[in-house]
């Protein structure tokens, strides 16, 4: 699962206890917390899309790591 659905599926948690509490308190607490969560979703989707190539992670290579006796 990528950032972003986990988030939103935080979101959705705290939208369901929201609806299944009856303290008006508790209630605006977990659905200031789904709006949180569903801010970080679209914050990461927005951050992905702008993603400077420059800090993009580097490519590893894989050297050949031949033993010793073997011929190259």
């Amino acid at each position: 699962m990528n950032p972003r659905e986990e988030f939103l599926k935080h979101a959705g948690d705290c939208e369901q206890m929201a609806k299944s509490t009856r303290d008006p308190a508790s209630k605006l607490t977990w659905n200031r917390m789904a709006e949180r969560w569903r801010s970080c979703a679209s914050n990461y989707a927005s951050q992905r899309e702008t993603v400077d190539p420059q800090y993009a992670p580097a490519k590893r290579h894989r050297r050949n790591l031949a033993p010793g006796w073997a011929p190259r």
